[in-house]
């Protein structure tokens, strides 16, 4: 199948990559035209503009847009619209808020053109090892896209999950999952880390998986993380969010579900990014001052 695609970066590109190695015709769009380039020598019907993009699509046209979330998406959804005519459809794959994907399908609807979320997981790695693909949107355009959704997924990779906003509600649940994972593997490695014995880090991350009930994707990539350096001395602990961790939490207050470790592993994320926090400071001042306990000053 023909289709455009909006946006080459990591993840973009080898989504593109994947989908010309299965077959499929892509013309692709970056905002940086060296990308476009880059993608067009290795097969892509290069684009330099939306209207190009569009214009080089036969009808029903179906563009995927991969940008970052937030103002980018909405700008790209907006100047694609120019362009698109009824029967069109627009696949927002980035990390969309559920909220903003209720809001658009009815707008998009009342011009004739459909819109399907796509939850992306995969990374770096997925195209070798394929795209996890949650998938929200009415029955009949996610029917119609389904060779491309699978052919970017692993066997079994690909859900419609349900309807306008589902998918990218279902990824967003997935990335608070992910938090709470990542920092329980990150508490466990500190403590082992700093123990009185001399442990082999990876090779325990390597031994977790083979049987042990936390074996893991996450694990085996922190055995690569530690290959060359278990003291990890070439990073700061200095942890960023992309939005996903902190609308699972809130979703989890609206609904009144206690999700206690989902929580502090986002707040954790946002310790990591403070050098001295003041916070840190009240209670030591707080200490030393009903206790006389010692305080490290500088």
């Amino acid at each position: 199948m023909r289709i455009g695609f909006i946006g080459l970066g990591r993840m973009g590109a080898n989504m593109v990559r994947r989908l010309m190695r299965d077959g499929h015709e892509v013309v692709a769009y970056n905002r940086t035209a060296e990308r476009t380039r880059e993608i067009a020598g290795e097969g892509a019907d290069g684009a330099y503009s939306i209207e190009e993009l569009v214009g080089k699509l036969e009808k029903p046209r179906h563009v995927w847009v991969m940008v970052p979330a937030g103002d980018a998406t909405e700008a790209q959804i907006e100047e694609l619209l120019g362009h698109l005519e009824p029967g069109d459809a627009i696949i927002d794959g980035g990390n969309t808020n559920f909220h903003d994907d209720q809001r658009r399908h009815p707008l998009l609807k009342e011009k004739g053109v459909d819109y399907v979320d796509a939850g992306v997981s995969g990374g770096i790695w997925g195209l070798a090892n394929g795209f996890c693909l949650m998938v929200g949107g009415e029955p009949e355009p996610v029917k119609r896209l389904e060779p491309v959704f699978l052919s970017l997924a692993p066997k079994g990779g690909y859900l419609h999950v349900g309807g306008p906003g589902a998918g990218h509600y279902v990824k967003m649940v997935h990335n608070g999952i992910e938090y709470g994972l990542m920092q329980a593997y990150a508490e466990g490695f500190e403590i082992m880390h700093a123990s009185d014995y001399a442990l082999d880090l990876q090779a325990i991350s390597k031994l977790w998986n083979r049987g042990s009930v936390v074996r893991s994707w996450l694990l085996e990539l922190m055995e690569t993380a530690l290959e060359q350096d278990q003291d990890l001395k070439h990073l700061k602990g200095w942890v960023a969010d992309s939005g996903e961790g902190r609308w699972t939490v809130q979703e989890a207050i609206d609904r009144d579900v206690p999700a206690p470790v989902i929580t502090l592993s986002l707040l954790m994320r946002l310790r990591s990014r403070q050098d001295d926090s003041y916070g840190g400071k009240v209670l030591a001042a707080l200490r030393n001052e009903f206790g006389g306990h010692a305080v490290k000053t500088g």
